[in-house]
């Protein structure tokens, strides 16, 4: 692939555009806020406007609702070759090039990355690194354009996979798009919350409000184009919902009976939600290991975290996951390595020996509750072998 064309700069199109030119592809960038295109021309990301002779590629980074008429616009004005998309939605958009355009150079696409930051700004070349990316051809689809969308997908350093976009539009509903939807529900809760409450917000309530902070437009496309599968998980939801007042409204009475009920009840979801967490894969895309954290008192100075992690390096230690709970007004914090169980005990009692201080917990950072837990974490991404 020498050339490829991105529609619409945004995040993911500017991060798209990074990743390909980073790699030695050509990016045209096209935008109708001129603005936006401009800056990520300004980040590397390409050079403003068409190319001079069809790409080999244009991807296509509109709204779901906007991808049939782009794609109609874009293949009269000879953009490119062929023609793939990223929005989060497969059926609607699929539905409409059918019916506005040339189908047989065209495939949907889906790359399962994103932040709840938007924009170019917000872009970065390594976005799609290890993630899964989406593709749904269509009986029509040329054999041309899915090997161009696959370059694609490997150029992003992403890993290909194909669906029927009806089969993917009730998955990313149950994974995604409901998510986003109940987090937005809890976040709404917090909008009138008194000073005092505020003050004793943890860790917990970032990590299930986090995504709310998307954008309420594009997120607002992004259910209506999949509204109909979002609303049969949130229906099922509600049905738990229900049975968790009923049971929550037990354990508030006096009534023996209705507290052994309710009791039974809340474990019952409690334990299927944990099961079903269980599900969720982790690092390279297995089932969660059971592996240990191992935390560690740092000063909040400049360099003191790299210093952390160069000697953990030294000791050979693969780093599953690293998250930084700030403690409120101090000028410290704990930083918690989540290792392989077998490295756990060596790696703490060789900090120990380098001068770090160990903290003692007995568990995750995600689930422990009390003064602990009310740090402002941030979790970092690793690469593989970090």
């Amino acid at each position: 692939m020498r050339t490829a064309a991105v529609v619409g700069t945004g995040l993911i199109g500017t991060s798209v555009a990074l990743a390909l030119t980073r790699r030695g592809v050509s990016v045209h960038l096209l935008d109708t806020d001129e603005s936006a295109a401009r800056t990520a021309a300004a980040l590397g990301a390409g050079t403003v406007g068409p190319p001079a002779a069809p790409a080999d590629i244009a991807v296509l980074a509109v709204p779901p609702g906007s991808v049939g008429e782009v794609l109609a616009t874009q293949q009269s004005n000879g953009l490119a070759r062929s023609y793939t998309d990223v929005a989060s939605v497969k059926t609607g958009p699929e539905r409409d090039v059918l019916a506005m355009a040339d189908p047989s150079c065209y495939i949907g696409g889906h790359p399962m990355a994103g932040r709840e930051l938007s924009g170019p700004l917000a872009a970065f070349a390594t976005l799609f690194e290890g993630r899964s990316w989406v593709l749904t051809p269509t009986p029509d689809t040329a054999t041309d354009t899915l090997n161009r969308a696959l370059e694609v997908v490997a150029l992003c350093a992403a890993v290909p996979v194909v669906m029927e976009s009806g089969a993917h539009d009730q998955a990313v509903a149950l994974v995604s798009h409901t998510p986003h939807l109940v987090a937005s529900l809890m976040a709404a809760r917090l909008e009138h919350m008194p000073d005092d409450a505020s003050q004793l917000a943890g860790q917990g309530l970032r990590d299930v409000t986090r995504i709310a902070g998307g954008d309420p437009r594009l997120w607002g496309d992004i259910l209506d184009a999949n509204a109909t599968a979002v609303a049969d998980v949130l229906q099922e939801l509600a049905v738990d919902l229900t049975v968790a007042v009923a049971a929550l409204r037990g354990l508030a009475t006096d009534n023996a009976d209705e507290r052994a009920e309710g009791m039974m009840l809340v474990a019952d979801l409690l334990g299927r939600g944990k099961k079903g967490r269980e599900r969720v894969p982790g690092k390279h895309g297995e089932k969660p290991s059971n592996c240990t954290p191992v935390h560690v008192l740092i000063g909040d100075q400049a360099g003191e975290l790299a210093r952390l992690l160069a000697t953990v390096a030294e000791l050979g230690v693969n780093i599953e996951e690293v998250s930084i709970d700030h403690s409120p007004g101090e000028r410290s914090g704990v930083v918690e390595l989540v290792v392989e169980p077998a490295a756990a005990v060596r790696m703490a009692q060789r900090l120990t020996e380098y001068g770090w201080t160990m903290q003692r917990t007995q568990a995750r950072a995600d689930t422990r509750t009390g003064p602990a837990a009310e740090h402002g974490t941030r979790k970092v991404p690793l690469a593989a072998g970090a």
